[in-house]
């Protein structure tokens, strides 16, 4: 697999495929956990949100609904065009690289749906974190929810095939150098085509490190979207809270 051709930003994140692959996304989960996750913070009425690493928007489109000033940012300028169909006084979306700071404070900041730890260069996480403090205000929090790597490992479906939209995407799970890899393949009209996502194993102790070095507080860790107390062995998520 040429590796260039599978960076994350530039290639598979970005094409109409990744979008038919996840479209079955639990919508209603995400906006119940948006319900619960703004009221646990708190947030005052209107208050200000950045969406990072937003995709198309699905979550910064619902937080608007609740009333709240939303930036969605992201990477991929195909998802960023398509999220601007959604923009009003209070939505807006840009292309924005999440290891900078993004030069306004907000009430919080959301890292949501895993969209952590895909970087080439390790200082990013640690830059990721840092642009995310330098973006909240003196009252803001900043959110991260990742994936429970330690239960996905013990869980991990080595293969898998899904048919979606006349596609059949073929599926290849696997740890390697500390990551989570999933090759994906398939073929549209005769044409070939292999991707990777490759995202690193973070643990909690991890990102506890992280928040050290960046000078954060982490205030709270939980294991769903319901936000019910984290257990490393049972918990499909890892969703930390911080300031």
């Amino acid at each position: 697999m040429n590796k260039d051709a599978t960076k994350w930003f530039s290639s598979w994140f970005d094409t109409p495929f990744y979008h038919i692959l996840y479209k079955d996304r639990n919508d209603s989960e995400a906006q119940h956990f948006m319900d619960t996750l703004t009221e646990y913070l708190n947030l005052p009425e209107n208050g200000t949100i950045l969406d990072l690493a937003c995709g198309r928007g699905r979550h910064a489109v619902y937080l608007n609904s609740l009333g709240y000033d939303v930036t969605g940012a992201d990477l991929s300028e195909n998802s960023i065009a398509f999220a601007k169909q959604f923009e009003n006084e209070s939505l807006h979306f840009a292309v924005h690289d999440m290891c900078k700071p993004f030069d306004k404070k907000f009430d919080a900041v959301f890292n949501l749906f895993t969209s952590f730890g895909y970087f080439d260069k390790d200082e990013d996480n640690l830059n990721t974190i840092k642009a995310i403090k330098a973006d909240l205000n003196d009252f803001g929090f900043g959110v991260i929810d990742f994936m429970n790597s330690e239960f996905i490992i013990d869980n991990l479906v080595p293969e898998e095939t899904k048919t979606i939209e006349g596609i059949t995407f073929n599926l290849k799970r696997y740890v390697e150098d500390g990551h989570i890899v999933k090759d994906i393949s398939f073929s549209v009209d005769g044409q070939d085509y292999d991707f990777q996502e490759r995202v690193k194993a973070f643990k909690l102790a991890d990102f506890e490190a992280l928040f050290e070095e960046a000078d954060v507080f982490l205030l709270d860790v939980f294991g769903d979207y319901k936000l019910r107390k984290f257990s490393p062995k049972m918990s499909e998520r890892l969703i930390m809270i911080f300031k």
